[in-house]
């Protein structure tokens, strides 16, 4: 949806959307190139996390040709704002860019919401958020009539109960957790497989990085990880999310690859890296 509406707002703001290819892997130089042709006097676009977080690295790339740094901060400075959505991104590389003066706004939202409905937490006029339980529920206008798969129609109704876990800030802002389905049970206890990532991403030498679960006799599931980075990062991953999780959160497994599997979207191809493991 996030990417349709791109579309959908070049055509009620009768501008020309500036398109990239994607049929080759998302990069800073690419993205500054593609944003410098820009005309319009306002300026959007919208980013899965993955590709905010490239942009991240290329503004601290040292060895980056002379210039090219300064053309890309010059270029996402531009923007009215910057849509991330998709997944909740890492919250270093969000301070970082807007401590650059660039406008980070988090957008949250699904297919059946018409894609984003909450931006930093605060929802659209006309547009209702609660917890039930720790559930994320969504009404008002934005909500379609109904969802349509194989099974048959079924309509939405007043309120849309997701599957996402979040919760309120001191603010009031919603702060989205992650999915029921990225919680596992280790050894009787609730493990966030989202709190693992963002754990585990802050450990120095870690480029990349996606959690799975993996099923064990003893425990019942135990985490698995998967990272792009230094060799010898593997134990400190393990002994980090130890220290913050306890031991049903320590990794029975870390995989070192040369690259997280990943979906034309950009997300993490959660299926792929779960065969990853199984296959080992």
């Amino acid at each position: 949806m996030a990417g349709a509406n791109v579309l959908i707002r070049s055509l009620v703001a009768d501008t020309q959307p500036v398109l990239m290819n994607t049929s080759v892997p998302f990069t800073a130089e690419a993205f500054a190139r593609a944003a410098s042709l820009m005309q319009g006097s306002r300026r959007y676009t919208s980013l899965v996390p993955t590709q905010l977080a490239r942009l991240a690295a290329a503004l601290d790339d040292p060895f980056s040709p002379t210039g090219t740094n300064d053309f890309l901060l010059g270029q996402l400075r531009k923007f009215d704002a910057i849509l991330v959505g998709g997944q909740t991104p890492h919250d270093e590389v969000v301070e970082q860019l807007r401590a650059l003066g660039i406008n980070i706004v988090i957008t949250y939202g699904m297919t059946e919401t018409g894609g984003g409905c909450v931006y930093d937490g605060v929802p659209l006029d006309g547009v209702k958020v609660d917890l039930v339980g720790s559930r994320v529920q969504i009404s008002g206008r934005v909500l379609a009539d109904s969802i349509s798969d194989e099974s048959g129609t079924q309509p939405i109704g007043d309120h849309f109960l997701t599957s996402d876990l979040g919760e309120f800030d001191a603010d009031g802002k919603l702060k989205v957790l992650g999915r029921i389905d990225r919680v596992i049970v280790s050894g009787g206890l609730k493990i966030s497989l989202d709190r693992v990532e963002e754990l585990a991403r802050a450990v120095p030498g870690v480029a990349e990085l996606a959690a799975t679960a993996i099923a064990d006799a003893e425990w019942g599931q135990r985490v698995g990880i998967v990272y792009l980075g230094s060799p010898e990062v593997a134990d400190e991953i393990a002994l980090a999310l130890a220290n913050d999780l306890g031991p049903a959160g320590k990794p029975v497994r870390v995989v070192r690859t040369d690259g997280v599997p990943r979906l034309p979207s950009g997300k993490h191809d959660l299926q792929a890296i779960k065969r990853l493991f199984e296959e080992l």
